[in-house]
């Protein structure tokens, strides 16, 4: 990033830089697990549920090169180890070792619910301060809270199902 650039980043752009890894590597994070949990999914729904959860993995992964292009262009270093990822992140990772499809919903909402505090708070940071960054934290944002939303209605369309099954069978 010129001098300029640099300037209206402001005096904090390690520390920037720092918050930006650990996006970065909640990104990763997310990226698999949305995707090892399309998967492994098991129950109702699966079929319907599993490529949308595919489309949020790619998603995921666009917000991780959108993330480590800023780093590059702040003149930081993206992490560079896959083990650091867990270290890092401040949105855990959870394995689904449950692979029922509402429970997968559920690990995912977690960590959506997560990912939209990360980017409220980066663009809290760099609003008036880092135009590129704010632009891109919300931006990122956007897309975090359409994904927390679809998780919410598939977890009511499950919820509603199971309730109209025992409607049934009274």
């Amino acid at each position: 990033m010129g001098k300029k650039g640099k300037e209206i980043a402001g005096k904090d752009v390690q520390k920037l830089i720092k918050l930006l890894n650990e996006a970065l590597s909640e990104e990763w994070l997310a990226y698999y697990q949305y995707w090892i949990g399309a998967r492994v999914m098991e129950g109702p729904m699966r079929s319907e549920i599993e490529p949308e959860l595919l489309v949020h993995a790619t998603q995921e992964l666009n917000h991780a090169t959108l993330v480590a292009n800023r780093i590059i262009q702040l003149g930081g270093t993206p992490v560079l180890d896959p083990k650091e990822w867990s270290k890092l992140g401040k949105c855990p990772y959870e394995a689904p070792t449950d692979p029922y499809v509402e429970k997968v919903l559920e690990q995912n909402l977690r960590g959506e619910r997560c990912a939209i505090s990360r980017y409220k708070s980066l663009a809290d940071l760099t609003n008036g301060k880092d135009h590129t960054t704010h632009q891109m934290a919300t931006f990122i944002l956007g897309e975090e809270i359409e994904h927390e939303q679809d998780l919410e209605d598939w977890i009511l369309d499950i919820e509603r199902m199971r309730e109209d099954m025992r409607k049934l069978r009274k």
